[in-house]
């Protein structure tokens, strides 16, 4: 893979999560220097005329932050959780891809 210097980079891991018009992607990649990191990638489909675009942001995480990083947003979804909305069913979209899938193939065309 190519990033937007020209630097080859080489992409060790990766997944996607799906989320209803958007999705992210978390991609383990390594350096020159044989050191990795983590790019996490908001992908969002937005119309254009006939067909689609889409609109990217990239974050870029190297080791020496990822616990900081897991941390923070642990803490920051527990906060949401537990005091803002302590009564909602966060659960409700555990199966939204596999439903998706199952919806698309029984769809009369």
């Amino acid at each position: 893979m190519e990033d937007q210097r020209g630097y080859d980079r080489e992409e060790i891991f990766s997944k996607k999560v799906k989320a209803g018009k958007r999705t992210y992607f978390f991609d383990i990649k390594s350096t020159r220097a044989n050191d990795y990191y983590l790019t996490i990638t908001e992908s969002k489909r937005k119309p254009n005329g006939d067909s689609f675009t889409y609109e990217k942001h990239k974050i870029f995480l190297y080791k020496e932050d990822f616990l900081k990083f897991v941390e923070a947003l642990n803490e920051s979804v527990d906060h949401v959780k537990t005091e803002l909305l302590p009564d909602y069913d966060f659960e409700q979209f555990s199966n939204d891809d596999n439903e998706s899938e199952y919806n698309k193939e029984l769809r009369w065309e």
